[in-house]
């Protein structure tokens, strides 16, 4: 119970500071135009994304909430299934960003139609890119790097078939 209170305040700060830059975005970014942090590497430039990642899919906006919706249910259902112990304390982080960040995007695609992005690396042009998109692909990436070198097939059944946190504390 403290480690799910702890997560959904973690959740909501972390969204608050995807907003706020965002916001920080659309006032300061929006108006001056691009400004550069690093020449020939790094750039802050607005951008309003009506695509998914790398812009594909553009206008899809019903579909995205619904992807979004199921990805951040499944993430949310994982997370109050997971034992409160701190050998699981990896996932749960990592789910929290997860979620901060399907919801922080979500936010956007709700009120405004389009994802606010403003990060650009300019040395290999990568696409444009915001907080939120950081939260879920540095989270994804440690999942997959957690779920292949340090849990076991055990400990991810024990999640996806919902086992009671008391049992696996007996269990364990």
């Amino acid at each position: 119970m403290k480690r799910n209170v702890a997560g959904l305040a973690g959740i909501l700060i972390l969204i608050w500071l995807d907003q706020f830059t965002k916001h920080l975005a659309k006032t300061i970014l929006k108006p001056s135009g691009p400004f550069t942090l690093i020449p020939g590497v790094l750039e802050l430039q607005y951008v309003e994304n009506r695509g998914a990642a790398f812009g594909i899919m553009q206008n899809r906006q019903f579909f995205f909430i619904l992807m979004t919706i199921v990805v951040l249910a499944c993430v949310l259902v994982a997370m109050a299934r997971l034992p409160e112990k701190t050998y699981y304390l990896p996932l749960f982080i990592c789910m929290t960003f997860v979620a901060a960040g399907a919801v922080g995007n979500l936010i956007d695609r709700v009120l405004h139609h389009y994802v606010t992005d403003f990060i650009y690396f300019s040395l290999i042009d990568f696409p444009v890119f915001n907080v939120a998109d950081i939260y879920v692909t540095c989270a994804a990436f440690a999942l997959v790097v957690l779920m292949v070198f340090f849990y076991r097939d055990e400990d991810l059944e024990l999640i996806l078939k919902g086992r009671s946190r008391k049992k696996e504390t007996e269990d364990r």
